[in-house]
């Protein structure tokens, strides 16, 4: 009986010590610095490497930078997307042109046609031809009465804005080549009623008539001297020619007027700052504009460019050289200021340019 408790004595007290339990072999050892399963400190890798971070919460200077950023996004994209949905023409004629020039030379038409109109073949008046020239030297805006008597390739001689209604964009475009010797670059038309728009758009826009003018026809009534002008009234401001003993003469002025206010006012810093009325500006042109097919979105900041070039200090704001308010261009001054734009030289141009077209005083 004495050997039958073996290994067991030690619970009957024939020993104090409790045999000692299999010790596992070596590889089934835990590592000496390995934390109980569980423990906090298991996540941590041994050997004092770092912790996971946490997530860094965004500083007021990196907020500042993505803010930035987007702005400058949102000052690029938009613009983008307004030459997208605006309207082409072929205005690039066919047959023998001028030769290429320097300088760029936009042809400016503004139109009471519409798209629907366009749709059903009416293309609308031209009441407003201007060309706009860039280049070395200043920028020049030279009106072109719609009421000039010239020679229209297959029509004989008319009135300018008759190959606008014979030929739309691409006759007129070959009828100012054929009387100017002016290569003409790239085609922009403006229809009036988006114009008022884009007035509104930009808060208005300052005009000075030197008299009061009040014309039923063209729903303008203002007091003489500088005013502030909403599009609608801008827009009448623009038209009105009865009104006036010169006619056509002092309505081409007006435009050009209107057109320096625009530029003025798109411009502004405050464009750029108020995203309101940036958008505004940029839906309001695309929806009222009509571009040659050749035009690409670096051309219409050429065009904005040279726009506000001629409107502003050191522009150059003229009238084709005329001989009387018959609108009859003058044979020698005319040519000599298509000249000197064919030749970039408008810097030669001085006293040629005046507002109404008549020999400077």
């Amino acid at each position: 009986m004495a050997n039958q408790g073996g290994d067991y004595d030690w619970l009957y007290g024939g020993s104090n010590t409790p045999p000692a339990a299999p010790r596992p072999s070596g590889s089934d050892l835990p590592p000496p610095n390995l934390p109980p399963p569980g423990h906090r400190a298991a996540r941590r890798p041994s050997g004092g490497g770092r912790a996971p971070r946490n997530k860094r919460k965004l500083g007021p200077a990196r907020m500042v930078m993505l803010l930035l950023a987007a702005w400058l996004i949102f000052l690029v994209a938009t613009p983008l997307y307004a030459f997208t949905t605006m309207s082409k023409t072929d205005a690039a004629p066919d047959g023998d042109r001028p030769d290429n020039q320097r300088g760029s030379t936009f042809l400016l038409v503004g139109s009471d046609s519409r798209t629907d109109d366009r749709e059903d073949g009416d293309r609308g008046r031209t009441d407003t031809i201007m060309l706009l020239h860039s280049g070395a030297g200043p920028s020049i805006m030279l009106s072109l009465p719609r009421d000039s008597m010239v020679e229209i390739p297959g029509h004989g001689t008319a009135k300018i804005n008759a190959a606008y209604a014979y030929g739309g964009a691409e006759l007129l475009t070959q009828t100012i080549e054929l009387n100017t010797g002016i290569r003409v670059d790239d085609y922009v038309e403006i229809g009036f009623g988006g114009l008022e728009s884009v007035v509104d758009a930009v808060g208005g826009v300052e005009i000075c008539p030197e008299e009061a003018v009040k014309d039923s026809d063209a729903k303008l009534d203002v007091q003489a001297g500088c005013q502030d002008a909403d599009g609608e009234t801008a827009l009448a401001y623009a038209r009105v020619r009865k009104a006036y003993d010169s006619g056509d003469i002092q309505r081409v002025q007006n435009q050009r007027e209107v057109m320096g206010g625009i530029a003025s006012g798109v411009a502004s810093p405050w464009t750029f700052i108020n995203p309101v009325r940036y958008w505004g500006v940029n839906s309001g042109a695309a929806s009222s504009v009509v571009v040659g097919e050749e035009m690409n979105p670096y051309d219409i900041v050429k065009f904005a460019l040279a726009l506000r070039g001629a409107m502003g200090d050191g522009g150059l704001s003229c009238t084709v050289p005329v001989a009387d308010f018959s609108v009859r261009w003058d044979p020698e001054r005319s040519s000599q200021v298509f000249d000197l734009i064919a030749k970039d030289r408008t810097g030669s141009i001085g006293d040629l340019c005046t507002p109404d077209g008549l020999p400077a005083d």
